[in-house]
Protein backbone atom coordinates (compact mmCIF):
# COMPACT_ATOMS: atom_id res chain seq x y z
CA UNK A 1 0.00 0.00 0.00
CA UNK A 2 1.49 3.58 -1.19
CA UNK A 3 -0.17 7.02 -0.67
CA UNK A 4 -1.04 8.02 -3.96
CA UNK A 5 -2.83 11.32 -3.18
CA UNK A 6 -2.50 13.99 -0.62
CA UNK A 7 -5.85 16.76 -0.66
CA UNK A 8 -5.77 20.00 1.66
CA UNK A 9 -8.74 21.96 2.53
CA UNK A 10 -9.39 25.03 4.56
CA UNK A 11 -12.95 25.64 6.38
CA UNK A 12 -13.73 28.39 8.86
CA UNK A 13 -15.31 27.33 11.76
CA UNK A 14 -17.41 30.07 13.76
CA UNK A 15 -16.72 29.96 17.66
CA UNK A 16 -20.25 28.70 18.88
CA UNK A 17 -20.47 31.39 21.85
CA UNK A 18 -19.79 34.37 19.62
CA UNK A 19 -16.49 35.49 20.86
CA UNK A 20 -14.37 33.50 22.59
CA UNK A 21 -12.19 35.47 25.79
CA UNK A 22 -8.63 34.45 26.59
CA UNK A 23 -6.39 36.23 29.36
CA UNK A 24 -4.00 38.57 28.06
CA UNK A 25 -6.50 40.53 26.09
CA UNK A 26 -6.56 37.61 23.03
CA UNK A 27 -10.09 37.40 20.91
CA UNK A 28 -11.54 34.78 18.81
CA UNK A 29 -14.56 34.45 17.26
CA UNK A 30 -13.65 32.13 13.98
CA UNK A 31 -11.01 29.21 13.92
CA UNK A 32 -8.83 28.65 10.50
CA UNK A 33 -9.46 24.41 10.08
CA UNK A 34 -6.58 22.43 7.69
CA UNK A 35 -7.82 19.46 6.74
CA UNK A 36 -5.82 16.33 5.43
CA UNK A 37 -7.63 13.79 2.94
CA UNK A 38 -4.93 11.30 2.24
CA UNK A 39 -5.73 8.18 -0.26
CA UNK A 40 -3.83 5.56 -0.70
CA UNK A 41 -3.60 3.37 -4.59
CA UNK A 42 -5.66 0.64 -3.05
CA UNK A 43 -8.69 3.40 -2.32
CA UNK A 44 -8.69 4.12 1.20
CA UNK A 45 -8.54 7.42 1.91
CA UNK A 46 -7.76 9.07 5.65
CA UNK A 47 -8.43 11.83 7.27
CA UNK A 48 -7.04 14.45 9.69
CA UNK A 49 -6.88 17.71 10.82
CA UNK A 50 -5.03 20.84 12.33
CA UNK A 51 -7.06 23.75 14.17
CA UNK A 52 -4.83 26.25 15.83
CA UNK A 53 -6.23 28.58 18.11
CA UNK A 54 -5.26 31.73 16.35
CA UNK A 55 -2.19 33.04 16.00
CA UNK A 56 -1.31 34.00 19.32
CA UNK A 57 -1.88 30.89 21.49
CA UNK A 58 1.36 28.89 21.03
CA UNK A 59 3.91 28.45 18.56
CA UNK A 60 1.14 28.18 15.66
CA UNK A 61 -0.66 28.84 13.05
CA UNK A 62 -2.97 28.25 10.07
CA UNK A 63 -1.46 29.67 7.36
CA UNK A 64 2.19 27.78 8.87
CA UNK A 65 0.21 24.62 9.20
CA UNK A 66 -0.79 24.73 5.44
CA UNK A 67 2.91 25.56 4.46
CA UNK A 68 4.70 22.98 6.68
CA UNK A 69 2.07 20.38 4.62
CA UNK A 70 3.08 21.90 1.46
CA UNK A 71 6.84 21.37 2.72
CA UNK A 72 6.19 17.85 4.12
CA UNK A 73 3.49 16.48 1.50
CA UNK A 74 5.97 15.69 -1.24
CA UNK A 75 8.47 13.50 0.42
CA UNK A 76 5.23 11.38 1.55
CA UNK A 77 3.48 10.64 -1.59
CA UNK A 78 4.98 6.68 -2.64
CA UNK A 79 5.56 5.96 0.97
CA UNK A 80 3.38 3.72 2.98
CA UNK A 81 1.14 5.14 5.39
CA UNK A 82 0.17 1.97 7.89
CA UNK A 83 4.05 2.42 9.27
CA UNK A 84 3.29 5.63 11.04
CA UNK A 85 6.17 6.10 13.23
CA UNK A 86 8.66 5.48 9.65
CA UNK A 87 6.07 8.15 8.28
CA UNK A 88 6.82 10.46 11.28
CA UNK A 89 10.68 9.74 10.54
CA UNK A 90 9.74 10.86 6.85
CA UNK A 91 8.43 14.07 7.98
CA UNK A 92 10.51 15.29 10.47
CA UNK A 93 13.32 14.81 7.88
CA UNK A 94 11.30 17.24 5.91
CA UNK A 95 10.69 19.73 7.94
CA UNK A 96 11.76 20.76 11.69
CA UNK A 97 9.38 21.28 14.12
CA UNK A 98 6.22 22.62 13.39
CA UNK A 99 4.39 19.99 14.75
CA UNK A 100 1.09 21.38 14.61
CA UNK A 101 1.50 21.14 10.72
CA UNK A 102 2.38 17.00 11.03
CA UNK A 103 -0.78 16.13 13.09
CA UNK A 104 -3.44 16.24 9.60
CA UNK A 105 -1.05 13.66 8.36
CA UNK A 106 -0.18 11.85 10.85
CA UNK A 107 -3.56 11.79 12.04
CA UNK A 108 -5.13 10.75 8.57
CA UNK A 109 -1.81 7.95 8.15
CA UNK A 110 -4.09 6.32 11.12
CA UNK A 111 -6.99 6.34 9.80
CA UNK A 112 -5.54 4.25 6.96
CA UNK A 113 -4.08 2.41 9.25
CA UNK A 114 -7.37 1.32 10.69
CA UNK A 115 -9.00 0.91 7.71
CA UNK A 116 -6.72 -1.34 6.64
CA UNK A 117 -6.56 -3.27 9.64
CA UNK A 118 -10.42 -3.10 10.00
CA UNK A 119 -9.60 -2.02 13.37
CA UNK A 120 -10.61 1.42 15.40
CA UNK A 121 -7.64 3.55 15.92
CA UNK A 122 -8.27 2.91 20.01
CA UNK A 123 -7.40 -1.05 19.24
CA UNK A 124 -4.75 -0.12 17.14
CA UNK A 125 -3.46 2.82 20.06
CA UNK A 126 -3.47 -0.04 23.32
CA UNK A 127 -7.30 -0.79 23.72
CA UNK A 128 -10.52 0.02 25.06
CA UNK A 129 -11.44 1.07 28.21
CA UNK A 130 -14.77 0.35 27.55
CA UNK A 131 -15.26 3.30 29.64
CA UNK A 132 -17.71 6.66 28.68
CA UNK A 133 -15.19 9.80 29.19
CA UNK A 134 -15.97 12.51 30.82
CA UNK A 135 -16.25 15.42 28.15
CA UNK A 136 -15.38 18.80 29.19
CA UNK A 137 -16.63 21.88 28.68
CA UNK A 138 -14.26 25.30 27.47
CA UNK A 139 -15.99 28.44 29.81
CA UNK A 140 -14.53 31.64 28.22
CA UNK A 141 -13.25 34.66 30.22
CA UNK A 142 -16.49 36.72 31.40
CA UNK A 143 -17.92 38.30 34.21
CA UNK A 144 -18.65 35.78 36.96
CA UNK A 145 -22.14 35.77 36.61
CA UNK A 146 -22.07 34.85 33.55
CA UNK A 147 -19.65 32.08 33.62
CA UNK A 148 -21.43 30.45 36.33
CA UNK A 149 -24.48 30.61 33.92
CA UNK A 150 -22.42 28.68 30.79
CA UNK A 151 -21.31 26.16 33.61
CA UNK A 152 -25.06 25.46 34.71
CA UNK A 153 -25.43 25.74 30.92
CA UNK A 154 -22.87 22.93 30.24
CA UNK A 155 -23.87 20.40 33.35
CA UNK A 156 -26.99 20.64 31.61
CA UNK A 157 -26.30 19.19 28.40
CA UNK A 158 -24.24 16.19 30.68
CA UNK A 159 -20.58 17.94 30.60
CA UNK A 160 -18.82 16.43 33.96
CA UNK A 161 -15.74 18.73 33.57
CA UNK A 162 -15.32 22.62 32.72
CA UNK A 163 -11.97 24.28 31.74
CA UNK A 164 -12.82 28.05 33.59
CA UNK A 165 -10.31 30.82 31.86
CA UNK A 166 -8.81 33.37 33.84
CA UNK A 167 -5.84 35.82 33.57
CA UNK A 168 -7.30 39.10 33.99
CA UNK A 169 -5.08 41.84 33.05
CA UNK A 170 -4.75 44.92 35.96
CA UNK A 171 -6.73 47.11 34.03
CA UNK A 172 -9.22 44.59 33.35
CA UNK A 173 -9.88 43.47 37.66
CA UNK A 174 -6.91 41.49 38.02
CA UNK A 175 -6.76 38.77 40.47
CA UNK A 176 -9.89 39.95 42.23
CA UNK A 177 -11.47 39.43 38.93
CA UNK A 178 -10.12 35.96 38.28
CA UNK A 179 -11.06 34.73 42.17
CA UNK A 180 -14.45 36.31 42.14
CA UNK A 181 -14.74 34.42 38.18
CA UNK A 182 -13.55 30.97 40.12
CA UNK A 183 -15.90 31.10 43.11
CA UNK A 184 -18.89 31.91 40.77
CA UNK A 185 -18.08 29.14 38.31
CA UNK A 186 -17.67 26.28 41.30
CA UNK A 187 -20.45 27.76 43.20
CA UNK A 188 -23.00 25.05 42.07
CA UNK A 189 -20.52 22.42 41.96
CA UNK A 190 -21.45 18.59 41.48
CA UNK A 191 -20.30 15.92 43.54
CA UNK A 192 -18.69 14.19 40.22
CA UNK A 193 -17.53 17.16 38.57
CA UNK A 194 -13.84 18.19 37.98
CA UNK A 195 -12.83 21.88 37.31
CA UNK A 196 -9.57 22.89 35.22
CA UNK A 197 -8.84 26.39 35.95
CA UNK A 198 -6.75 27.69 32.98
CA UNK A 199 -5.07 31.09 32.99
CA UNK A 200 -3.50 29.88 29.17
CA UNK A 201 0.04 31.61 31.09
CA UNK A 202 -1.49 34.56 31.81
CA UNK A 203 -0.51 35.19 35.01
CA UNK A 204 3.02 35.88 37.45
CA UNK A 205 3.96 33.88 39.97
CA UNK A 206 2.87 37.13 42.01
CA UNK A 207 -0.65 37.19 40.50
CA UNK A 208 -1.53 33.64 40.57
CA UNK A 209 -1.13 33.64 44.26
CA UNK A 210 -2.53 36.76 44.79
CA UNK A 211 -5.31 34.97 43.02
CA UNK A 212 -5.17 32.07 44.75
CA UNK A 213 -4.95 33.84 48.08
CA UNK A 214 -8.71 35.66 47.66
CA UNK A 215 -10.24 32.12 47.29
CA UNK A 216 -12.06 30.81 50.25
CA UNK A 217 -10.48 27.55 51.40
CA UNK A 218 -11.15 24.40 50.42
CA UNK A 219 -12.63 24.69 46.71
CA UNK A 220 -11.95 21.85 44.39
CA UNK A 221 -9.90 22.44 41.65
CA UNK A 222 -6.56 22.31 39.87
CA UNK A 223 -4.81 25.13 38.09
CA UNK A 224 -3.79 24.70 34.45
CA UNK A 225 -0.71 26.45 32.91
CA UNK A 226 -0.91 29.48 35.21
CA UNK A 227 2.29 31.00 33.61
CA UNK A 228 4.00 31.76 30.22
CA UNK A 229 7.67 30.46 31.38
CA UNK A 230 9.09 27.75 32.96
CA UNK A 231 11.21 29.61 35.47
CA UNK A 232 7.73 31.29 36.63
CA UNK A 233 6.14 27.97 36.94
CA UNK A 234 8.82 26.53 38.60
CA UNK A 235 8.92 29.71 40.74
CA UNK A 236 5.20 29.28 41.63
CA UNK A 237 5.50 25.29 42.16
CA UNK A 238 6.60 25.04 45.71
CA UNK A 239 4.20 27.88 46.80
CA UNK A 240 0.96 26.70 44.76
CA UNK A 241 -1.62 24.90 46.95
CA UNK A 242 -3.48 23.42 44.35
CA UNK A 243 -2.35 21.05 41.97
CA UNK A 244 -1.12 22.66 38.57
CA UNK A 245 -1.63 20.70 35.25
CA UNK A 246 0.88 22.25 32.32
CA UNK A 247 -0.58 22.79 28.60
CA UNK A 248 1.27 25.14 26.80
CA UNK A 249 4.62 24.73 27.92
CA UNK A 250 4.44 20.78 27.18
CA UNK A 251 4.81 20.29 23.28
CA UNK A 252 7.64 18.02 22.99
CA UNK A 253 8.30 14.56 24.11
CA UNK A 254 11.75 16.61 25.93
CA UNK A 255 9.06 18.99 27.39
CA UNK A 256 7.35 16.43 29.25
CA UNK A 257 10.70 14.67 30.21
CA UNK A 258 11.60 18.09 31.60
CA UNK A 259 8.69 18.58 33.53
CA UNK A 260 9.15 15.07 34.97
CA UNK A 261 12.89 15.42 36.24
CA UNK A 262 12.22 18.96 37.48
CA UNK A 263 8.55 17.75 38.99
CA UNK A 264 7.19 20.75 37.86
CA UNK A 265 3.47 19.57 37.86
CA UNK A 266 1.21 16.81 38.51
CA UNK A 267 -0.58 16.29 35.05
CA UNK A 268 -0.72 17.31 31.71
CA UNK A 269 -2.92 18.84 29.01
CA UNK A 270 -2.14 16.22 26.01
CA UNK A 271 -3.35 18.25 22.94
CA UNK A 272 -3.19 15.85 19.42
CA UNK A 273 -2.27 18.92 17.12
CA UNK A 274 0.34 20.45 20.03
CA UNK A 275 1.79 16.99 20.21
CA UNK A 276 2.27 16.88 16.72
CA UNK A 277 -0.89 14.04 15.76
CA UNK A 278 -1.09 10.55 17.31
CA UNK A 279 1.89 9.23 17.25
CA UNK A 280 3.69 11.36 19.29
CA UNK A 281 0.91 11.79 21.34
CA UNK A 282 1.06 8.17 22.82
CA UNK A 283 4.27 8.62 23.43
CA UNK A 284 3.56 11.34 25.57
CA UNK A 285 0.65 9.21 27.24
CA UNK A 286 2.84 6.79 28.27
CA UNK A 287 5.37 8.58 29.52
CA UNK A 288 3.04 10.67 31.71
CA UNK A 289 1.32 7.50 32.58
CA UNK A 290 4.86 5.91 33.79
CA UNK A 291 5.57 9.00 35.94
CA UNK A 292 2.13 9.02 37.40
CA UNK A 293 0.46 11.80 35.83
CA UNK A 294 -2.77 12.32 35.14
CA UNK A 295 -4.12 13.32 32.07
CA UNK A 296 -6.44 15.64 30.06
CA UNK A 297 -6.66 14.75 26.76
CA UNK A 298 -7.79 17.61 24.77
CA UNK A 299 -6.87 19.13 21.10
CA UNK A 300 -6.60 23.23 20.75
CA UNK A 301 -10.31 23.67 18.75
CA UNK A 302 -11.54 22.04 15.81
CA UNK A 303 -14.28 20.15 14.03
CA UNK A 304 -15.66 16.41 14.44
CA UNK A 305 -12.70 15.20 12.34
CA UNK A 306 -10.45 16.64 15.50
CA UNK A 307 -12.33 15.46 18.41
CA UNK A 308 -12.37 12.10 16.48
CA UNK A 309 -8.42 11.43 16.96
CA UNK A 310 -8.59 12.95 20.66
CA UNK A 311 -11.94 10.47 21.66
CA UNK A 312 -9.37 7.38 20.06
CA UNK A 313 -6.46 8.39 22.17
CA UNK A 314 -8.79 9.32 25.20
CA UNK A 315 -10.75 6.12 25.19
CA UNK A 316 -7.12 4.18 26.04
CA UNK A 317 -6.42 6.08 29.09
CA UNK A 318 -6.68 3.77 32.22
CA UNK A 319 -9.85 5.35 34.14
CA UNK A 320 -7.55 6.51 37.28
CA UNK A 321 -5.58 8.82 35.47
CA UNK A 322 -7.88 10.34 32.64
CA UNK A 323 -9.64 13.50 34.03
CA UNK A 324 -11.06 14.60 30.96
CA UNK A 325 -11.62 14.72 27.36
CA UNK A 326 -12.58 17.94 25.23
CA UNK A 327 -15.22 17.76 23.21
CA UNK A 328 -14.51 20.81 20.69
CA UNK A 329 -17.44 19.74 18.83
CA UNK A 330 -19.08 21.77 20.97
CA UNK A 331 -16.96 24.96 20.80
CA UNK A 332 -17.71 25.84 16.84
CA UNK A 333 -20.74 25.70 14.74
CA UNK A 334 -19.79 23.89 12.01
CA UNK A 335 -18.99 20.83 11.94
CA UNK A 336 -17.14 18.58 9.06
CA UNK A 337 -18.14 14.75 9.24
CA UNK A 338 -20.30 12.44 11.12
CA UNK A 339 -18.61 10.74 14.38
CA UNK A 340 -21.09 8.64 16.49
CA UNK A 341 -19.80 9.44 19.58
CA UNK A 342 -22.57 11.33 21.34
CA UNK A 343 -22.59 12.49 25.39
CA UNK A 344 -24.91 10.49 26.98
CA UNK A 345 -24.42 10.18 30.80
CA UNK A 346 -21.81 12.68 31.14
CA UNK A 347 -19.41 11.07 28.96
CA UNK A 348 -17.93 9.84 25.42
CA UNK A 349 -17.54 6.44 24.11
CA UNK A 350 -15.54 6.05 20.99
CA UNK A 351 -17.00 4.33 18.17
CA UNK A 352 -15.84 0.63 17.14
CA UNK A 353 -15.74 1.53 13.64
CA UNK A 354 -12.57 1.06 11.41
CA UNK A 355 -10.02 3.78 11.65
CA UNK A 356 -11.59 7.24 12.62
CA UNK A 357 -14.95 6.05 12.32
CA UNK A 358 -15.63 9.27 10.71
CA UNK A 359 -18.10 9.86 8.01
CA UNK A 360 -16.71 13.29 6.22
CA UNK A 361 -19.18 15.78 4.33
CA UNK A 362 -17.04 16.55 1.10
CA UNK A 363 -19.59 19.27 -0.01
CA UNK A 364 -18.90 21.35 3.46
CA UNK A 365 -15.55 21.36 2.51
CA UNK A 366 -15.78 22.75 -1.03
CA UNK A 367 -12.14 21.79 -3.72
CA UNK A 368 -8.67 21.58 -2.08
CA UNK A 369 -6.99 24.55 -1.94
CA UNK A 370 -3.69 22.50 -3.38
CA UNK A 371 -2.99 18.78 -3.95
CA UNK A 372 0.15 16.37 -4.38
CA UNK A 373 0.15 13.33 -6.13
Amino acid sequence: MRIRRIDLFQADLPYSGGTYMLSGGRKFSVFDATIVRMETDTGLEGWGESTPFGSNYIAAHALGARAGIAEIAPSLVGRDPRQVERLYDVMDSALAGHAHAKTALDVAAWDILGKATDMPCWMLLGGTTARRMPAISSIHAGSPEDMRRRVAEHRAKGFLGHSVKVGALDGEGGPALDAARIEASLADRQPDEFFLVDANGGLTPETALRMLNLLPHGLDFVLEAPCATWRETLSLRPRCPVPIILDELMQTDEDLAQAIALDACDGIGLKISKAGGLTPGRRQRDTARAAGMTISVQDTVGSTIAFAAVAHLGQTVPEKILRCILDCRDMVTKQLAEFDAPLVDGGVLAPAAPGLGLTVDRAALGDPVASWD
